[in-house]
């Protein structure tokens, strides 16, 4: 079994996904994408980022995008439960021969920098300035009506090690796919907050991060932002969907920002919270897996991500071919 057992005391305890930091290279463009288009509120604009929440969320911000020269996955952002928790972390990544630093980050409390084994960028904070709650605030509600964020999944060279690390931080498998003799891992799904994940990770190029998900209320959302799009001249940028998907029983749609960023709106997944819930597997070759009904992914799904700034990528050690529309 190459699900490693739960680690039901981590060295720190990371609460969930909490924000991701793009760089975008056209803020305007961006900001029309991100807020006029899916709905997501812009909290703070200065002239090099802007800062955007979803409407349940009280922290200042979920999304971070910052001006930049290419389009890049600067951080994937993680809240841990307390200010020890990041003294923790500091001295278990350098103990651990993995480099983290702390470093200054706008809105938001002491933040501490690392990589995990495959070089994605991390960034774990405690404390954020907060914002108004705007979830009863109807009037406010446009686009696809977005609640918060959910999740990252990112593009690893090796799931394997990918999976052993988070676990070892308490993260927990809900769902994975793996080679059809048992051996290997394809992907995997592993969570905190006890939803079906916080990260995901999928085999592939890496480590570059594949999309980060936004949690809708329900389907109907989804298929109103699909009718948005198709009239404000974004048809072209919703890449795969509407559909479901098996892993997660998601419903699903995916679309890509100006720049290329994946995001993925995302709705009706399940509970996770008990601890002796046992991964669910899925092979390979079974083609519900990615799509329970739906048009099957595009291969630029398997193939297109956002890169870390200054972290090389490589090729996987996994050599499978997943199941491709044409």
């Amino acid at each position: 079994m190459p699900i490693p057992p739960i680690t039901l005391t981590p060295p720190f305890n990371v609460v969930r996904c909490a924000y991701i930091d793009l760089g975008v290279t056209d803020l305007d463009a961006a900001q029309d994408f991100y807020d006029s288009t899916l709905g997501l509120v812009t909290t703070t604009r200065d002239p090099d980022a802007i800062y955007l929440r979803a409407l349940e969320e009280r922290n200042h911000h979920s999304f971070a995008l910052r001006k930049a020269d290419v389009a890049t996955c600067n951080a994937l952002g993680f809240r841990v439960a307390t200010p020890g928790d990041l003294e923790v972390a500091y001295d278990w990544f350098n103990n651990g021969g993995l480099d983290a630093d702390f470093v200054e980050r706008p809105y938001q409390g002491r933040t501490l920098r690392a990589q995990d084994p495959n070089g994605s960028v991390l960034e774990f904070f405690c404390k954020m300035d907060q914002a108004d709650r705007l979830l009863q605030k109807y009037g406010t509600y446009r686009g696809v009506h977005p609640q918060r964020i959910d999740h990252f999944n990112c593009f690893s060279p090796n799931v394997q090690t990918s999976v052993d690390f988070y676990a070892d931080l308490g993260f927990r498998t809900t769902e994975y796919t793996d080679t059809d003799d048992g051996t290997e891992l394809w992907a995997a799904w592993m969570h905190r907050k006890g939803t079906v994940h916080d990260i995901a990770f999928t085999n592939g190029v890496g480590p570059r991060l594949h999309h980060v998900a936004l949690w809708v209320p329900t389907a109907l959302n989804v298929i109103h932002l699909c009718d948005v799009m198709a009239t404000t001249g974004y048809l072209a940028h919703m890449e795969r969907g509407p559909g479901r998907h098996g892993i997660s029983n998601a419903f699903f749609l995916y679309v890509r920002d100006p720049d290329g960023h994946r995001i993925e709106l995302y709705a009706s997944d399940y509970l996770t919270v008990d601890p002796d819930l046992e991964p669910i597997r899925w092979s390979l070759t079974d083609t519900q897996r990615q799509t329970l009904w739906g048009t099957p992914a595009p291969r630029s799904w398997f193939e297109e991500g956002s890169v870390f700034p200054g972290v090389a990528v490589r090729d996987p050690d996994l050599k499978a071919e997943p199941v491709i529309a044409h």
